[in-house]
C-alpha cells in the first residue's frame, strides 16, 4: 500500500535506544572484591615492606656501631699485646738482674765460706777453684794428709757442700825438702738451711790418717 504526506512534513523516524550488553550483577560484586582484596594485599605488602626496610636500617645501623665497636677493641688489643711483649722483656731483664745479683751474692758468700774453711785448717793451701754451676772443683797443696781430712771435715760442718768427692790426694816435691801433697776434690755447692750459716771456729779433731812414709 502506497502511502501518501499530505502535510508536506518529513516523517519524524523512530529512534533506537542503544542498549549495551547487559552486566551481571554477581560479576560486578566479584570484581569489586578483587580489586578490595588487591588493594589490601597491596597496602598489607607496603607495611610488611616498610617494616622489614626499618628492620634493615637498624640491623646495619647496629652493624657499623659493632664494627666500629670491633675497630677499637682491635686497637686495644693490639696496645696491650704490645704491654704484654714489653711487661716479658722487662720481666726477663729484672730477672737476668736478680740472677746476677743472687750469683754475685752467693759467689760471694762461697768465698768466705772457703776462706773462712781454709783459714780454720792449718798447713793447707788452694791453688785453684772452678765453678761451673753447682758443682765446684778444687785443687790445693797440704803439708799432710790430716789437713786434708780436716778440710772435708770443716766442708761438710759449714752447710754450703753437698756431696763431697775426693778425686786425688798424693805427694809431691813443690817444696824440696819438705812433705806436700797435691790434693784435688769436688763438691756440690747447696743454699744453707739457715742463712748466714758460718763455719765453727773450732777446728774438727783431726783425723788420723793412714801412715805414709815420707821424706826426712
Amino acid at each position: 500500500m502506497i502511502r501518501i504526506n499530505l502535510l508536506g512534513q518529513d516523517r519524524p523516524k523512530a529512534s533506537r535506544r542503544l542498549r549495551g550488553p547487559s552486566i551481571p550483577l554477581e560479576s560486578s560484586l566479584r570484581t569489586l572484591l578483587f580489586i578490595g582484596a588487591l588493594a589490601v594485599a597491596v597496602i598489607v605488602l607496603f607495611a610488611m615492606y616498610h617494616q622489614k626496610a626499618s628492620e634493615l636500617a637498624t640491623i646495619q645501623t647496629r652493624i657499623t656501631s659493632l664494627q666500629a665497636e670491633k675497630t677499637r677493641l682491635q686497637a686495644i688489643k693490639t696496645q696491650v699485646e704490645q704491654y704484654e711483649k714489653q711487661k716479658a722483656i722487662l720481666v726477663q731483664r729484672i730477672d737476668v738482674i736478680e740472677q746476677l745479683q743472687a750469683n754475685r751474692t752467693g759467689g760471694q758468700q762461697l768465698l768466705q765460706m772457703v776462706a773462712t774453711t781454709v783459714e780454720h785448717t792449718p798447713e793447707l793451701w788452694l791453688t785453684s777453684l772452678d765453678r761451673k754451676g753447682n758443682a765446684l772443683d778444687i785443687t790445693g797443696e797440704a803439708a799432710s794428709l790430716n789437713s786434708i781430712a780436716n778440710l772435708l771435715t770443716q766442708m761438710k760442718r759449714s752447710g754450703y757442700f753437698g756431696e763431697i768427692n775426693m778425686k786425688e790426694a798424693a805427694e809431691n816435691d813443690i817444696v824440696k825438702g819438705a812433705q806436700t801433697f797435691a790434693f784435688t776434690m769436688n763438691a756440690q755447692v747447696v743454699t744453707p738451711q739457715v742463712q748466714g750459716v758460718q763455719p765453727t771456729g773450732a777446728t774438727a779433731p783431726a783425723t788420723t790418717a793412714p801412715s805414709r812414709p815420707g821424706r826426712s
